[in-house]
């Protein structure tokens, strides 16, 4: 299964969503499902896997395993970062409505899937 099939199918299955981006360990977006801006998508996944990176890091002192996930919530957004391998993150852009819960379970569905087509 292609990416761009893996990160459609995982923005059509959550009500909400605006968009899903697979960017490698420089923040440069491999592929991305957008239902609006392109380019905006690209760079909030580029900023967010470096924070996501940066997370990692901390973490990386304290016996509680390593960091697979984060939700950053704002005003108007839930954004959902996330590792793929040791190299990837793939990050999800959803409306404040969305159910979180329901985009985290398709979230980890679609970092299987794409860590099978990666590695």
């Amino acid at each position: 299964m292609p990416f761009k099939s893996i990160l459609t199918d995982l923005v059509k299955s959550v009500p909400g969503a605006n968009g899903a981006v697979l960017a490698d360990w420089e923040g440069e977006s491999v592929e991305l499902c957008c239902l609006s801006d392109d380019f905006e998508l690209k760079v909030i996944g580029a900023h967010k896997g470096i924070i996501l990176n940066r997370m990692k890091e901390i973490h990386a002192r304290f016996p509680a395993g390593e960091v697979q996930e984060a939700v950053i919530s704002t005003a108007t957004h839930h954004i959902i970062i996330g590792t793929v391998g040791p190299d990837y993150s793939l990050v999800m852009i959803l409306d404040r409505c969305a159910v979180v819960g329901l985009a985290r379970q398709r979230f980890r569905n679609s970092v299987k899937l794409l860590e099978k087509e990666i590695y």
